[in-house]
């Protein structure tokens, strides 16, 4: 079991509320045009995820800890506000989804919002990781949902290898590079590093195992791509040019069309949000058990470790809580949480470079040159787009 762990949970985990969100919206708007781009960011996350691999299971620490022993408390608290504002508002978006996925089947969200609360805390309390990560991969399989969904719309297979497998762009406005971003976003986030590394070090993974999880990161980047993807033609094949302004949204309109696709839809939708909860929720716990030194570790118990739950807890009620607001702009915060996670995104890039060029910290396993002109390429990529987007916000009629 030690291949099926932290990769796979932490890439099907980032198809989450708001990435089906913006999946289903990008397939809506654009048809298959983007498909493309989809597919060329999961090689992108595996980079990206990878280092965080090999940093954890050399170090035996999680990246907040990492980050204030290397670079000072100035910097450490910098990346730790980073990840604590994009988390809640992230997790924010996953109480979105959950609750709007729920209520096409008739659940009401405040009930939605407790019984999720409660199950991801209790799947805690035995106080052991690998009954937490069994748990947790039985989850990421119901994200493949999309697969049979897409396949039950027929979508036409040339029309998406000639539109959405040749790389083009459908314009160069602020719209496209709005949603440009938001895939971005969704596919790599400051939440992911953090998350991973702490899982591997929380999992006792060391050196030797790298290899495997190597192996682990990149079957779950291919499933990343794969519902992305699938979710796409779902909405591409079905709903192109209508005004799709969410996945809660796309699935009530499937519903008349094809009732197991729309019912497909909102389950998968559920689904995201719980996975998406379940990890950024305790991306922040370990972050803040690191900086703290308090114990942080799911092989503790709840009286072993109260404040690692309880900052967990807490995450997870305010969260909830804000979704519950009446008059709440719900489907924008879920569409500029994707934009906001990209923008905060090259921090968290560099800090993890800048660690992996440590030869002191992980010996030969540091960046080779190669990987480096890799990151900083991404890091840059991510920097061009931000400010791409910036600029066509603030003079719309430059790129028309």
């Amino acid at each position: 079991m030690i291949i099926a762990g932290p990769g796979i949970i932490v890439m099907v985990a980032d198809n989450d509320a708001g990435g089906i969100t913006t999946y289903i919206a990008t397939g809506a708007h654009f048809g298959y045009s983007l498909i493309w781009f989809l597919i060329l960011l999961g090689p992108i996350a595996y980079v990206v995820q990878e280092m965080t691999v090999r940093l954890g299971a050399i170090t035996r620490r999680g990246h907040a800890e990492a980050i204030f022993d290397a670079f000072g408390s100035f910097w450490g608290w910098f990346s730790l506000s980073d990840l604590i504002l994009t988390d809640l508002l992230t997790t924010v978006t996953e109480f979105i989804g959950m609750t709007a996925g729920l209520s096409i089947f008739g659940i009401p969200p405040l009930l939605t919002v407790i019984i999720v609360i409660i199950f991801i805390m209790v799947i805690n309390l035995q106080g052991r990781y690998w009954t937490w990560e069994k748990i947790v991969l039985a989850l990421c399989t119901i994200n493949l949902i999309y697969v049979p969904a897409a396949f039950l719309v027929h979508p036409p297979v040339s029309a998406i290898i000639h539109n959405g497998l040749i790389p083009n762009l459908p314009g160069f406005n602020n719209s496209v590079f709005f949603f440009i971003m938001a895939n971005i976003g969704t596919t790599i986030a400051p939440w992911m590093i953090f998350f991973q590394q702490s899982s591997v070090a929380d999992k006792n993974l060391q050196p030797k195992d790298i290899p495997f999880e190597r192996a682990d990161t990149a079957v779950g980047s291919f499933f990343t791509v794969v519902c992305a993807v699938f979710c796409i033609i779902v909405a591409a094949t079905l709903l192109h040019g209508v005004n799709v302004q969410d996945a809660a949204g796309a699935a009530k309109l499937l519903m008349p069309i094809n009732k197991y696709v729309g019912s497909f839809v909102a389950i998968g939708l559920f689904d995201a949000g719980l996975l998406g909860a379940i990890c950024i929720s305790l991306a922040s716990a370990w972050a803040w058990g690191e900086v703290f030194g308090w114990p942080h570790s799911l092989n503790n118990r709840v009286r072993q470790a109260p404040w690692f739950y309880l900052v967990r807890l807490g995450i997870l009620a305010v969260a909830g809580t804000i979704v519950l607001i009446p008059g709440a702009p719900l489907v924008l915060i879920t569409l500029f949480v994707q934009v906001i996670a990209v923008t905060l995104l090259p921090a968290a890039l560099v800090f993890l470079i800048l660690l992996l060029n440590e030869k002191e910290l992980v010996g030969r396993y540091k960046n080779t040159r190669a990987q480096n002109v890799v990151a900083f390429t991404i890091v840059g990529m991510v920097i061009a787009m931000s400010t791409l987007y910036a600029v066509s916000a603030l003079f719309p009629g430059l790129f028309q």
